[in-house]
């Protein structure tokens, strides 16, 4: 084994311990929650515009079946008359 490659794994070592320090230190824990927060509100505002959506749709959806009965109806009106 080279003096270089274990200067790398060593270095690659005291690199990873560095990190571990500061991803769990306290400012990095403060980012952690002010990001999770930021993703909490997301979700709340993207599903409020999916209830929104829904909502436009299911009216929309009872709006077309009605449309259709009466005109299914007034076509049936139609047809009786000519039958007269």
């Amino acid at each position: 084994m080279s003096w270089s490659k274990l200067a790398i794994f060593a270095g690659g070592v005291l690199f990873g311990t560095a990190g571990f320090k500061v991803l769990g230190s306290k400012d990095a824990k403060k980012a952690y929650t002010h990001v999770t927060a930021a993703a909490l509100r997301a979700q709340d505002c993207v599903m409020d515009a999916a209830t929104k959506v829904r909502e436009g749709a299911e009216d929309v959806y009872e709006d077309a079946k009605r449309h259709n009965a009466e005109r299914a109806a007034a076509e049936d009106a139609a047809v009786i008359e000519d039958r007269a």
